[in-house]
């Protein structure tokens, strides 16, 4: 199945053999249409499953960004649109047999720690799954990764640094945080977001983990950070909404990609 993807994806980028991997939540594709030099929709990509959120494009996109050779998902899968696990973290299989070494995961997610505010950026420092699924279950493919990968570090310490150092650079005031992923599309409930604190998260959101466990079972560096773009429930009295995540991103879109920018730069 990765040969016939990176096979189809060849005849459209010439070899392009990117080093630097990237998933662009909600609201942050802008990147994407900035820099594109080769796209192609997952629709039509052999394997791939398609976007059907809004404000996610759905394709993969090629480009030389700060000097360093990049592919993006503008827009990601999710595991509330009915897709399996596996075909949600296929595409990060596919960018590691591209030639990816490391990969930014961002996304939006609501704030549980009642220090953030909607338009903060937190750094991942760790996560807690709790969607009930890991997409490593099933047999496993050697050539790939281990069966039973170690999760002490997922997010790569020398890449925080990095990340830190560029927000600084940039007079950002960046957070650090745990996040929780919890499966959608429902938001979570008051109690949940409280269990969620008790258990130590900073953020809640629907993504990324899959990804990042992928990522890391693949052999790739991982930095993850979020958009915090509304506060979780009971955190304040007001309804959520998914205008409200991008409404928010739309706003803080230009510190995110002037970070993203920067730490492409550093990224060794």
């Amino acid at each position: 199945m990765i040969n016939d993807s990176i096979d189809y994806i060849n005849t459209y980028t010439e070899g392009f053999s990117p080093e630097i991997g990237i998933i662009l939540g909600s609201g942050l594709g802008e990147i994407a249409d900035n820099y594109c030099e080769y796209a192609i929709p997952y629709s039509d990509i052999p394997h791939f499953v398609s976007s059907t959120i809004s404000g996610h494009k759905g394709q993969l996109v090629f480009a030389n960004i700060e000097g360093r050779p990049v592919v993006m998902m503008q827009g990601r899968n999710h595991y509330y649109e009915g897709y399996s696990m596996e075909e949600i973290t296929y595409p990060i299989k596919v960018m590691r047999a591209l030639g990816v070494k490391t990969i930014i995961l961002t996304n939006a997610a609501g704030a549980i720690n009642k220090s953030f505010q909607p338009g903060d950026l937190m750094v991942i420092t760790d996560h807690i799954n709790f969607m009930g699924n890991n997409p490593l279950i099933g047999p496993n493919d050697f050539r790939i990764g281990p069966r039973f990968p170690d999760m002490s570090e997922v997010y790569n310490k020398n890449l925080i640094k990095i990340v830190d150092a560029a927000a600084r650079h940039l007079r950002i005031d960046i957070k650090h945080g745990v996040y929780i992923a919890t499966t959608g599309p429902s938001y979570e409930t008051p109690a949940e977001i409280k269990m969620a604190r008790t258990m130590g998260a900073d953020a809640a959101g629907m993504s990324t983990v899959p990804e990042a466990i992928v990522a890391n079972y693949c052999g790739m560096n991982v930095i993850g950070i979020s958009c915090i773009t509304n506060f979780a429930s009971g955190i304040s009295t007001r309804k959520l909404t998914h205008e409200e995540v991008i409404e928010t991103a739309e706003k803080v879109k230009e510190n995110f990609i002037k970070l993203i920018l920067l730490l492409l730069q550093n990224i060794k």
